[in-house]
């Protein structure tokens, strides 16, 4: 017994690449609103005048509307887009493929965002969008989420918002300071998921990676021990993935420990830990942040993640992450994750 969709395909096959396209025109303005053709053209690897044909379509049917600024989405246009996000995403095989990598990953969830994020900027925005959606089914009362940070991660900020049910949300770092970009910190983005939900936060201002002497002095101080209570509470988890190397190159390792980093083979990390191509822990540095035995405890895990170069730091981690994990990634990684898999 044919579904509808499969019906439609089959009488009208030129229905599924128009539409498609139609949507992930109509998305990229809404995700990079106000936004003029020329701009819009370049972001999508496309002609002005492709750009100009489908604009003016969306537009004649109230999708999209001009501005001195540039095009924006409506609100019949963002009704659209969720209406047939299901649908265009079956259609694409992104949900397929999403199940497909969780029987094999073993994780709870994986939602494919369509495009590549190494070629298409607002891939990244989209990823931040689906895991936002996703964090915030699992918001309840006195939940305590840990925040580590990174592009991907930050990537949520703009999505998250106050929900009427919340009462007490405590977002904590992670991690301590790593890196000089500040607004990827994990101190900055805890700072601001607060701010965007009306919640409470709690920052970890201490360098990362700590000398033996430091990190023992740094055990007994009362806002250690204070965050570290809140790690052994947490409920949620929202993290990035890493390649061991470009960590290491982040954290201004030396020359000496990034050779014997690759000694032991090490090709993904996080949470200070270092993941070899099986997915054994081969190092892991002396740091006051959430540990791997407090990320297994939590109920809720988001990991995004995206690129095909982070393919092989995924593919390692995944051996050893948490079953409750939920996995956003991009379609390009998504597919390269597969063929190594399938």
């Amino acid at each position: 017994m044919l579904t509808v969709p499969e019906a439609q395909r089959r009488l009208l096959p030129e229905m599924n690449p128009l539409l498609q396209s139609r949507y992930r025109i109509l998305q990229s303005v809404q995700l990079m609103q106000p936004i003029g053709r020329r701009t819009l053209a370049e972001s999508l690897k496309m002609t002005e005048r492709e750009i100009r044909k489908v604009t003016d379509i969306l537009r004649e049917q109230g999708l999209l509307d001009s501005q001195k600024s540039g095009m924006v989405c409506t609100s019949d246009g963002e009704l659209v887009i969720e209406q047939l996000r299901a649908l265009v995403y079956e259609w694409s095989g992104l949900t397929q493929l999403g199940k497909a990598l969780e029987q094999q990953l073993g994780l709870q969830h994986v939602l494919v965002v369509p495009g590549d994020y190494n070629d298409d900027e607002t891939v990244l925005t989209l990823l931040g969008k689906e895991a936002a959606q996703q964090f915030l089914l699992t918001i309840a009362n006195e939940q305590v989420v840990a925040v580590t940070g990174g592009k991907s991660v930050a990537s949520l900020a703009q999505f998250l918002q106050p929900v009427d049910h919340q009462q007490n949300i405590t977002f904590v770092a992670a991690r301590g300071g790593i890196g000089h970009e500040m607004h990827m910190q994990a101190n900055t983005l805890v700072a601001t998921f607060a701010m965007q939900m009306d919640a409470q936060h709690r920052t970890l201002f201490l360098p990362e990676h700590l000398s033996e002497q430091a990190y023992q002095a740094m055990l007994t101080e009362p806002m250690v021990t204070e965050i570290m209570a809140y790690y052994d509470r947490a409920d949620c988890v929202i993290h990035g993935i890493g390649s061991a190397e470009e960590m290491a190159i982040r954290r201004n390792t030396s020359a000496e420990d990034l050779r014997i980093l690759e000694e032991k083979g090490a090709v993904s990390e996080a949470f200070g830990y270092y993941f070899n191509a099986e997915g054994q822990i081969v190092h892991r540095i002396r740091t006051i942040g959430i540990q791997l035995e407090q990320v297994e405890k939590c109920k809720h895990i988001i990991a995004v993640a995206a690129g095909k170069q982070k393919v092989n730091a995924m593919l390692s981690y995944f051996k050893v992450a948490p079953k409750q994990t939920i996995f956003i990634t991009d379609e390009a990684a998504a597919k390269a994750i597969a063929e190594r898999l399938l």
